[in-house]
């Protein structure tokens, strides 16, 4: 089965991909984010706390 994902509404160039994570818990949250594959966009959006967030510099965890 072959998946697509949306284009990315800022740059048009890149596509947007989620990215999962881990709560408090340990539970998984997926699709925590998405974020554009075009570096030079750097598009995202998120969800922290049960709010959306977007814009935010994407970066690494130092975890």
């Amino acid at each position: 089965m072959e998946m697509s994902f949306p284009e990315c509404q800022k740059c048009e160039t890149g596509i947007l991909v989620p990215l999962s994570d881990y709560g408090r818990d340990g539970a998984t949250i997926m699709y925590k984010a998405w974020i554009c594959t075009n570096p030079a966009c750097g598009f995202n959006i998120r969800i922290d706390n049960g709010e959306i967030s977007f814009g935010r510099q994407a970066s690494q965890s130092t975890k």
